[in-house]
């Protein structure tokens, strides 16, 4: 069931104590809660109805390749993306197929507002299944996302380039929704799980309620070859590092990373809220604004959201440019900028 959520409250709150009564009223589309998409349209929700911008109606849960498509086509005002929906929907590929060659008209209806990410691809088990190295994958039922969409591909990529496995050779994938992952993490249904993981992770978390955890990095020496960096070339595929004192857990504590140096390296999901092309120039600039203001605010509203790569500009590591086609909003642009940030001119 989809959970709609308002946000008109806290623009009462705002009028009350002397803010500016908000402008607009904007819906909004994003992801179940539990990663960075959800937490960043929440925020967002809250800021821009506090600075007195507009009033976001937030749907929670949807389908992202539907609500991208829905902004595309002037349905609904602001959506999170994987960037790799952009590319796809560009070529009428994928998820878009059906919008064949009309689907470049709408990428081109497609403005970015700023860049995040939503965790790096990475194995976790419970210690007691034995899996620790991504080779010990050979022959386990390993479950890998949901049953479509740039999750699983990346998923099986991520397996692929660390062994060669095959899903349904090598190993057993198995597909189901993000809303029944929680019950498979402790129910003893699966050996193992390749996923996105933000640092800290609620879903490794999660699966301490079964036992101790171990959580396996890509090893370093692939990671940085030449061929594994081609995979970084790909529309939406960030390089992820975060070093074990920087993600969140503590020795001894029941969760276990597996790397040569104690960094976690692993294929990442670039990210952005993107909004129609014809959004008006002050609304979008009005909502960046609000958004750098308040970036402190949002690293510390959940204890992941420092490591998903907030405000962090540089193409290779955001996602944009090369053969991603969403570049950013005018009015974002203009609050980049004027914020001390450098937006690259293939972003524009």
């Amino acid at each position: 069931m989809t959970l709609t959520r308002t946000l008109t409250g806290l623009g009462l709150a705002a009028l009350l104590t002397g803010a500016a009564h908000a402008q607009a009223n904007l819906t909004a589309e994003t992801a179940s809660p539990g990663n960075s998409p959800h937490a960043s349209v929440l925020h967002l929700a809250e800021i821009a109805s506090e600075a007195g911008i507009a009033n976001l109606q937030v749907q929670e849960g949807q389908t992202l390749t539907n609500s991208v498509l829905n902004v595309a086509q002037g349905r609904s005002d602001i959506s999170s993306m994987p960037l790799i929906l952009g590319f796809l929907l560009q070529q009428g590929r994928g998820p878009y197929a059906a919008q064949g060659e009309a689907g470049a008209d709408l990428a081109a209806n497609l403005r970015a507002l700023y860049p995040y990410n939503a965790g790096a691809y990475g194995l976790i088990a419970l210690e007691s299944e034995g899996i620790d190295s991504w080779e010990k994958l050979e022959g386990k039922n390993v479950w890998n996302g949901p049953p479509r969409g740039a999750a699983l591909v990346n998923a099986r990529q991520a397996i692929f380039l660390s062994t060669g496995f095959k899903d349904g050779e090598q190993y057993t994938g198995h597909q189901s929704n993000w809303g029944q992952l929680p019950t498979l993490l402790v129910d003893g249904s699966m050996d193992a799980f390749v996923f996105p993981l933000t640092f800290p992770s609620a879903r490794a978390t999660t699966m301490q309620a079964a036992g101790s955890v171990v959580m396996v990095s890509t090893p370093k020496e692939l990671f940085e070859s030449e061929d594994y960096q081609r995979v970084f070339n790909a529309p939406g595929n960030v390089p992820i590092t975060v070093a074990w004192e920087d993600m969140g857990y503590e020795d001894g504590k029941g969760i276990r990373l597996v790397s040569e140096d104690g960094v976690f390296r692993g294929i990442g999901t670039a990210f952005t809220e993107v909004v129609h092309k014809d959004m008006d120039f002050d609304t979008a600039k009005g909502l960046v604004d609000a958004y750098i203001g308040s970036l402190d605010r949002l690293r510390a509203k959940t204890p992941y959201m420092k490591n998903v790569g907030l405000a962090e500009l540089d193409p290779r590591l955001s996602g944009f440019c090369g053969v991603n086609p969403v570049k950013y909003h005018p009015g974002a642009v203009a609050a980049w900028e004027e914020a001390g940030y450098t937006v690259h001119d293939c972003a524009k």
